[in-house]
C-alpha cells in the first residue's frame, strides 16, 4: 500500500495533496487528501487493480458520471473522478463523523427511535436515486455515514460503475469481486439477476435496520455462500425474540421488506419509509406490549397480520431457482451432524408443543402429531421415524443436535399448537438435520368449531407443505452430489429458474420474453456441460428446456426445431449414462410430444415413435420405480394405444409415487381422464372433485365438471350450474386461449342442455361454438362436436358427425388408424356405420 500511496501522490500532486491511507475494502482503498484548489479535506477511493482492469477507464468514466448528478441531503456527493497512471479513482467529501458500522459495533443495539430515524433518512436518499433509475446495490452499515447525527449514503459511484459490469459476468467473476455484500444482499442479487430494481436496495436496508435493532444481521454463516443461501431459503427470525420491546408494526414492516420475492415487498422505498413513519408515531404515542414468548412459540401480532400466514415470498419454484448459492451449505460441520450426509427424506416429526392458554390443547397437539406421522409414513420416498421413536422426546426441551444424533434424520419437524379465540393456530418449523438451520416456517389456522375435523384438515395441509419442501431439499442434494464442480451446479440452478420463468411467460403467451429465457437457460446449461463433461444432468436439463419450448409452441412446425434439439440432447445423455432414469424419461417425453404433434411422415413412423416412447418410459421405471413423471407419461402412451386399463393403473402408480407433490395436478387430471375413458364414472367424479378442491384456479378441474355432462352418470343436469362453470372457466382462462377453450366449453354445456330434453337449443349452442382453422389449427373441435352429435341419437346428427370427422381427418390423416382400432365409448355409436368404417380405412 505504501507504493500505491506514493504513486497516487505523484500522479495527483497538482490537484490533491494525498496524506495517508484511511482504510480498504473489497473493491477500493481509501486515502485522506486535501483538495489543493478549494482547500478542503477529501476522501479519494482508488479501485483495486484487478477490478479497474476489468472495468476499464471509459466504462468507469461513463457510468460514474451519471452518479455525479445525484443531489440529495442524505447522499454523499461525488466531487471528481478519473484515471491516475492506470489507477481509477473517485473523490468524495471527507466526513468527520463515523460510519454506521462503527456505531453498531460500539453500541450493539441502537435506540428504536434512532434506528428508525436513520432508516428513514437512508430510505429518502435511495428513493430519490431510484426515481432517477439508479440502484445502489451495496447498502450496508459501512456505506452509511453518520455526520452530526444524520445519515449519509456513500459509494453510489462505485455501485453504479460496477453494476454496469453485470452483463460481463465471467469477467467480473474472475476478479473475485461480488456485486454486493453477502450479509445484506437480496436473494435476486445473489442470483445475479439482470433486472435488479430498487426493491433490492429495500431488502438490504431492511437488513441494516434489523441489525441496528437486534445487534446482529438477520442471517450469518461461515462463508459467503452459506449466508446467501440463507437469504434465499431460510425464514427471517423474529426480531422480537431477541428484543421484545420492538413494536409489532416495526416487526411487520421489516418482515415484509425482507420477503424473498421482490413482488412481496413494499413497491418503493417511499412506501417502506411511509410505513416506518407510522411506526415512529405509534411508538411515540402508544404503549407497546412486551413479548415474553420462548423461541419455540410463534409471535402473534395485533395489527395488520393476515389470519392465514405463510412465509412471505418462499414460493417453491422461486426457492429452487435462487438456491444456487446453497452449494456449500449442506455438509457444513455443526454439532452431532458434522458429517453432513444425513438424507433430507429421513424425517422425524417431534410431538408438537401445546402453548395454548392453560395448556388445554395437549390432546390436540398429540393427535395432530400422530396424524401427521401416519400421513407421512404412507408416502413412498420418505423414511419417517415411528411414534414410539419420537415419543422419547415428547415434552422435553432437547436440542436439535441431540435429536439428530439419536435418530440420524436429515429433516426435523417441530411445531406448536395454540388457541386464538375460536380459531386454532399451528406453527411448523422445518429444521435441517445436517446444519441445525431452520429451512422454513409456516403457520396454519383453522376454525375450532369441529376440533376433530380441524385436526384432520390441518394434518393434511401440514403434510402437503412438508412433502413439497422436503422434495426441494432432496432434489438440490441429489444434484449437488452428482458433480464436484460448484460453478457447473450454480449454472444448472440458474437455468432451472429461467426455464420455469419462461414456462410462466409462455402460459401468458409472452412469446418474445419466453423465447429469450429459454435461450438463456440453454446457454447456461451448455456452459455447465463444458465445465463438467462427466455430469449428465445439464444435458438432461437441456432436453427439458427444449421440451418446454415444444409445449409452448402454438403449432407443430414451430415446435419441430425444439423437438429435434431436445432429442439430440436426450440421445447424448442416454449415450453418456444408459441407466440414467431421468435421461430415459426425457427422451420418452420428447418422442411422445413428437407423436402428439404428428411430426412424422407416415403412420408407420408415427407408430415407431410412439413405441420408442413406451420403451424408454418402461426402461426408466424399471431403473427407478419412484419416477412419477415416467408413470404419468406411460399412462398417456397407453391411453393413445387404447390400453385404457393399463393407462389408469399407471396413473395410479404415478399418484402413489408422487412423494413430494411435484405433479399432483397433472396426476389428478390423468386419473380423472382414465376413469372417464373407462366409463368408471364415480371414480371420475371423485378425482374431478379432489382436483377442484386442491386446485380451485386450475381450468382443468372446471372443465372436468363440464365433461361429466357428457356421461350417462349425469341424468338430470343443472343447466344453470353448467353455465356458471362456463363463466368460471372464462374467468380463469388466459384471454388468448379462451377462443378455443370457450368454444369447447359451450359444446360440453350443449351436452347438458340435450340431456335436459332441449334438442333444438343444444344444436343452436353447438353450431355457435363450431371451430375453424383460425382458432383451431389442429381441428380438435371438429372431433369434439362430432362426439356430442352422437349423443342426440338421430340420423340428422349422425350425418353431421360424419361430415365433421371428414374435416378432422383432413387435418389429422395419421389419426385414422387410431379411430379404426379404438374401442373408446365416444365412438361406439358410429362403429357400425359404413361411412365411418370407410372414413377411417382411408
Amino acid at each position: 500500500m505504501a507504493e500505491l500511496l506514493e504513486h497516487l501522490k505523484a500522479q495527483l500532486q497538482d490537484r490533491y495533496d494525498v496524506e495517508r491511507e484511511l482504510g480498504r475494502g473489497g473493491m477500493a482503498t481509501v486515502f485522506l487528501a486535501k483538495d489543493v484548489k478549494h482547500g478542503r479535506p477529501v476522501a479519494i477511493k482508488v479501485l483495486h487493480e484487478d477490478l479497474a482492469a476489468a472495468l476499464g477507464a471509459e466504462r468507469f468514466r461513463r457510468e460514474i458520471q451519471i452518479a455525479t448528478s445525484l443531489s440529495h441531503p442524505h447522499i454523499l456527493p461525488l466531487y471528481d473522478s478519473g484515471e491516475a497512471g492506470g489507477s481509477l479513482y473517485y473523490v468524495m467529501p471527507f466526513v468527520e463523523g463515523e460510519s454506521l458500522r462503527h456505531r453498531i459495533d460500539r453500541e450493539k443495539q441502537l435506540q428504536i427511535e434512532e434506528a428508525l430515524r436513520i432508516t428513514l433518512e437512508v430510505a429518502s436518499a435511495l428513493d430519490y436515486a431510484h426515481r432517477r433509475n439508479i440502484v445502489h446495490r451495496d447498502i450496508k452499515p459501512e456505506n452509511i455515514l453518520i455526520e452530526e447525527g444524520h445519515a449519509i449514503v456513500a459509494d453510489f459511484g462505485i455501485a453504479r460503475a460496477v453494476n454496469s459490469m453485470a452483463s460481463a459476468g465471467p469477467v467480473l467473476t474472475q476478479t473475485g469481486v461480488s456485486l454486493g455484500t453477502p450479509t445484506y444482499m437480496s436473494p435476486e442479487q445473489s442470483f445475479a439477476e439482470k433486472e435488479i430494481d430498487g426493491r433490492s436496495d429495500e431488502y438490504s436496508l431492511a437488513c441494516v435496520l434489523y441489525e441496528m435493532l437486534t445487534g446482529q444481521p438477520p442471517f450469518t454463516g461461515p462463508n459467503a455462500q452459506a449466508i446467501m443461501a440463507r437469504h434465499s431459503m431460510a425464514a427471517v427470525p423474529s426480531m422480537q425474540i431477541v428484543r421484545n420491546t420492538i413494536p409489532d408494526e416495526v416487526e411487520d414492516a421489516v418482515q415484509k421488506a425482507l420477503a424473498k420475492s421482490p413482488a412481496d415487498r413494499f413497491p418503493t422505498l417511499a412506501d417502506f419509509g411511509d410505513e416506518l413513519k407510522e411506526c415512529v408515531i405509534d411508538y411515540a404515542t402508544t404503549t407497546r406490549r412486551a413479548t415474553t414468548r420462548s423461541m419455540r412459540q410463534p409471535v402473534p401480532s395485533q395489527k395488520r397480520r393476515p389470519k392465514w400466514i405463510v412465509p412471505a415470498g418462499i414460493g417453491l419454484s422461486a426457492l429452487i431457482g435462487i438456491s444456487l448459492v446453497a452449494w456449500s451449505l449442506w455438509g457444513r460441520p455443526r454439532g452431532a451432524a458434522a458429517s453432513g450426509d444425513l438424507a433430507p427424506n429421513n424425517v422425524a416429526v417431534l410431538y408438537f408443543d401445546d402453548v395454548s392458554s392453560g395448556g388445554k390443547l395437549a390432546y390436540l397437539a398429540d393427535g395432530l402429531t400422530e396424524n401427521l406421522i401416519d400421513r407421512l409414513s404412507n408416502v413412498t420416498g420418505l423414511d419417517v421415524i415411528s411414534k414410539s421413536g419420537v415419543g422419547l422426546f415428547r415434552g422435553k426441551d432437547v436440542s436439535v443436535d441431540s435429536v439428530v444424533s439419536a435418530l440420524r434424520v436429515g429433516t426435523l419437524v417441530r411445531g406448536t399448537v395454540e388457541d386464538l379465540g375460536n380459531r386454532l393456530r399451528v406453527g411448523v418449523r422445518l429444521v435441517d438435520g445436517n446444519s441445525g438451520d431452520v429451512l422454513e416456517r409456516a403457520t396454519f389456522e383453522q376454525p375450532m368449531a369441529n376440533v376433530l375435523a380441524a385436526q384432520d384438515t390441518l394434518a393434511m395441509r401440514v403434510a402437503d407443505f412438508l412433502r413439497k419442501r422436503v422434495g426441494s431439499e432432496v432434489r438440490l442434494r441429489s444434484q449437488r452430489s452428482a458433480t464436484s464442480n460448484s460453478a457447473a451446479w450454480t449454472l444448472l440452478q440458474r437455468a432451472e429458474k429461467l426455464r420455469k420463468d419462461a414456462d410462466s411467460m409462455a402460459a401468458k403467451k409472452d412469446e418474445s420474453n419466453s423465447t429469450r429465457s429459454y435461450a438463456r437457460a440453454d446457454s447456461l446449461l451448455a456452459q455447465a456441460e463444458q465445465l463438467d463433461p462427466s455430469w449428465v444432468d445439464p444435458i438432461v436439463e437441456r432436453a427439458r428446456v427444449a421440451l418446454s419450448q415444444a409445449r409452448a409452441a402454438d403449432e407443430p412446425n414451430r415446435a419441430r426445431p425444439a423437438i429435434e434439439a431436445g432429442l439430440a440432447a436426450a440421445n447424448r445423455a442416454v449415450a453418456k449414462a444408459p441407466r440414467d432414469a431421468d435421461a430415459l424419461t426425457m427422451r420418452g417425453s420428447l418422442q411422445f410430444r413428437k407423436w402428439e404433434l404428428q411430426l412424422t411422415s407416415n403412420t408407420r413412423e408415427a407408430d415407431q415413435v410412439l413405441g420408442s416412447a413406451e420403451s424408454d418410459l418402461k426402461a426408466a421405471i424399471a431403473i427407478d420405480p419412484t419416477l412419477a413423471d415416467a408413470h404419468n407419461l406411460l399412462s398417456a402412451v397407453y391411453n393413445q394405444q387404447d390400453q385404457l386399463l393399463n393407462a389408469k393403473l399407471e396413473a395410479q402408480r404415478a399418484y402413489e409415487q408422487d412423494a413430494f407433490l411435484e405433479g399432483t395436478d397433472k396426476l389428478l387430471w390423468r386419473l380423472f381422464g382414465t376413469s372417464y375413458d373407462l366409463q368408471q364414472w364415480p371414480d371420475a367424479e371423485t378425482y374431478c372433485n379432489q382436483g377442484a378442491q386442491r386446485f380451485p384456479g386450475d381450468v382443468r378441474f372446471v372443465r372436468c365438471k363440464l365433461l361429466m355432462l357428457t356421461t350417462p352418470y349425469v341424468r338430470q343436469p343443472n343447466i344453470a350450474a353448467a353455465w356458471a362453470d362456463y363463466d368460471k372457466l372464462k374467468a380463469i382462462t388466459p384471454p388468448l386461449r379462451w377462443e378455443f377453450v370457450g368454444r369447447e366449453a359451450k359444446m360440453l354445456v350443449a351436452a347438458g342442455i340435450l340431456k335436459a330434453g332441449l334438442q333444438d337449443s343444444a344444436r343452436h349452442v353447438l353450431v355457435a361454438a363450431r371451430g375453424n382453422s383460425q382458432v383451431d389449427a389442429q381441428g380438435e373441435l371438429y372431433a369434439r362436436e362430432a362426439f356430442i352429435r352422437t349423443l342426440f341419437g338421430t340420423s340428422q346428427d349422425t350425418d353431421e358427425a360424419i361430415e365433421l370427422l371428414k374435416r378432422y381427418f383432413a387435418v389429422n390423416p395419421t389419426h385414422r388408424k387410431g379411430f379404426r382400432e379404438t374401442d373408446h365409448w365416444w365412438w361406439k355409436p358410429l362403429k357400425e356405420d359404413a361411412r365411418f368404417r370407410e372414413l377411417v380405412a382411408g
